[in-house]
């Protein structure tokens, strides 16, 4: 785990922001700022005014070389902290800096109510203030991780931090950390083990056995074995490695190894830990985070399973590297349907195509899981607004069952939007704009839009009544309204929706 920077000028606000996402983190806060008064026996002020600004910059390094040798944290940093190549080089090698910028009349407005004066804007503290900006604009503009302050509120600007840096602490359902970022930041574990299964085994078991010095052991790849004969074989798996209730267990795959292993974790010895490394991107941005585990029966998807959360998600993007061309376009039909749901400039990067994604892996793993996190730290349960992540998922899911899973989960989910999304135009629900957007986008993505012709209608509304998603009367959907809203509705003639 890494260490998170705040960085930007006077009255940025890096101490209040920086203390409430401590706070959301979990994590301790620090003042770069107090460390060196505390250090020094005096304010900055004085220190400036005894021994001029150099004495302070010498006091800065000292501060942050023992900083970063402290445990993870939230760190607010001086406004030309990094204006040092040494202390630059030593932060970025050690978290990731995250830049607050601001227009000059909220840095104005702010300062002017500040008691704490700085003696580098003594005076005229527009004028001081220009200069100041001015003299830092090229040295500000070279940071990749930047937010605009101004009319936000604090807690906005926490969340986009945690989206930024890709960290987040979940608590609505047991308290677990999502981190997004090198895998070989992790924790000791105790007397671990990783379940894999084939694919992944060839990959990343070695690399990832080595690192947890753990045990292993490896199932099936596929959708066909998340059964009960698997689930049964990890059980007795654990069983032979000595597992016991401080033992934590390695979810190492996609979504299938994740739900399986989750599952099989809650239920031996009546719950131990479990940690998720999720290497394929729908079960990064999707099945990794929000505590379903699970597994199928002949008549339809995860309808045995449990809500049990795991201790901590390492979302890695490098393991994505190793993933099939087929595999990572079925990845984004989730990116996809999570732009819909909340967050149109996701959508948006989906429109730029495969290669801009490639390109730019990590801000798409970032940004949708984050959409993700959000709908299920306010409804861990799914009592209301987290069935919205059941968009495109009931026909989609049936429509997979009945292709023998011969489609790929992400290629039946694009297919199962796509229908919806149809459906909901002619309810009246969305625009054919909108339709035609959603199209577009997983077309671009070369994903798959349509029902195959030859797939019969009624297995597939069959499929949908047995979905773990119905209710008494009728089966709930998630349909999209426009991009960034969806809407749940009741349904009871399935015909309709896939007309």
């Amino acid at each position: 785990m890494k260490h998170i920077f705040l960085y930007g000028p006077s009255g940025s606000g890096k101490s209040t922001i920086g203390k409430q996402l401590a706070s959301d983190l979990k994590l301790p806060f620090i003042d770069s700022d107090q460390v060196i008064e505390v250090n020094a026996g005096i304010s900055i002020p004085e220190i400036v005014e005894a021994e001029g600004m150099p004495k302070v910059r010498d006091l800065e390094t000292e501060a942050l070389r023992q900083i970063v040798n402290g445990s993870e944290s939230v760190i607010a940093l001086g406004g030309g902290a990094l204006l040092r190549e040494e202390n630059r080089a030593l932060v970025e090698k050690n978290g990731k800096v995250i830049l607050l910028k601001a227009e000059l009349s909220t840095l104005m407005d702010r300062l002017d109510k500040d008691p704490n004066k700085r003696p580098l804007l003594a005076g005229d503290l527009k004028a001081k203030l220009t200069v100041y900006l001015e003299g830092r604009a090229e040295h500000y503009a070279s940071f990749s991780l930047q937010i605009a302050v101004d009319e936000k509120s604090v807690d906005q600007i926490s969340r986009q931090a945690q989206v930024l840096a890709g960290r987040h602490h979940l608590s609505a359902m047991g308290e677990y950390d999502v981190v997004v970022g090198s895998v070989f930041n992790v924790p000791n574990l105790q007397n671990p083990i990783i379940v894999t299964d084939e694919n992944v085994a060839k990959h990343h078991l070695e690399k990832i056995q080595t690192l947890f010095n753990a045990k292993s052991v490896i199932v099936p790849a596929g959708e066909e074995h998340k059964n009960l004969e698997t689930v049964s074989r990890l059980w007795k798996a654990f069983l032979e490695n000595g597992l016991d209730r401080k033992s934590t267990v390695i979810a190492l795959g996609g979504g299938v190894i994740g739900d399986m292993t989750g599952f099989a974790a809650s239920t031996y010895m009546r719950g131990i830990d479990w940690i998720g490394i999720p290497t394929t991107l729908l079960s990064m941005v999707d099945a990794s985070v929000g505590g379903k585990t699970g597994f199928d029966l002949p008549e339809g998807k995860n309808l045995i399973g449990s809500f049990y959360p795991p201790k901590l998600v390492i979302a890695d993007p490098s393991l994505l590297l190793t993933l099939p061309e087929r595999e990572l376009r079925s990845g984004m039909a989730e990116v996809v349907k999570h732009g819909i749901i909340s967050d149109p400039d996701l959508f948006a990067m989906c429109q730029q195509g495969m290669d801009w994604v490639k390109a730019n892996l990590e801000e798409v793993v970032k940004r949708a899981m984050a959409v993700k996190i959000k709908v299920i730290e306010e409804d861990p349960y799914e009592k209301g607004i987290r069935a919205a992540l059941n968009l495109g998922h009931t026909v989609g899911h049936a429509v997979e069952l009945v292709s023998k899973f011969e489609l790929r989960h992400g290629e039946a989910i694009a297919i199962g939007t796509a229908a919806e999304a149809r459906y909901a135009a002619r309810v009246g629900l969305a625009s054919q704009g909108t339709v035609e957007a959603i199209e577009s986008t997983f077309s671009k993505l070369g994903l798959p839009i349509q029902i195959p012709s030859e797939m019969p209608r009624e297995k597939i509304i069959q499929a949908m009544r047995v979905d773990k998603k119905k209710n008494a009367k009728a089966i709930r959907f998630a349909l999209p309204v426009e991009i960034g809203k969806v809407e749940l509705v009741n349904v009871d003639d399935l015909e309709s929706v896939l007309e």
